[in-house]
């Protein structure tokens, strides 16, 4: 897979549906709202420059729909309490090969245009609060080393709400 040609469900802008009918965004968070976001968000980071050949080396074209799958129960569970997500993220981004504190602060920026795209206001700003924190506690668990001097990377890139 090259970062610059994805195919799969991640590759397309999805079109803007929500509760009210011709509406450009979600009015409430559901489980179509979480799918259209990580269709809209992970197509623009399968195109990125500096975040596509991350996912590029992780992700293989073919593994992208049971990435997807994950990645909604992960959502799911965390705007919805549905409980479906029972990985451990920690353990899966400490393999990916590349992934950087600075890479942190691109995901949270695609990831909040994608949220501000396809959501009401108070939900768009919800739904990148719990990725701020997502990022911040990713950010701590791989790459917090207690005794080494140097700037934060969770301070630098994953400003708290």
């Amino acid at each position: 897979m090259t970062a610059n040609a994805p195919s799969g469900p991640a590759t397309r802008l999805p079109e803007a549906g929500g509760a009210a009918a011709g509406s450009a965004t979600f009015d409430v968070v559901s489980e179509a709202a979480i799918a259209a976001v990580l269709d809209a968000f992970y197509a623009r980071v399968r195109l990125d420059p500096e975040l596509g050949p991350v996912f590029a080396r992780a992700v293989t074209d073919e593994a992208w729909p049971a990435h997807m799958a994950v990645i909604a129960d992960f959502w799911s569970s965390v705007m919805l309490k549905t409980g479906r997500y029972k990985g451990n993220p920690f353990a899966v981004h400490a393999k990916v090969e590349g992934i950087s504190p600075a890479l942190f602060a691109r995901w949270l920026s695609l990831f909040g245009e994608s949220c501000r795209s396809l959501l009401a206001p108070d939900l768009a700003a919800a739904m990148e609060a719990r990725a701020g924190l997502i990022a911040a506690s990713l950010q701590a668990g791989l790459f917090f080393r207690p005794g080494v001097s140097g700037p934060s990377p969770i301070a630098a890139t994953a400003p708290l709400p």
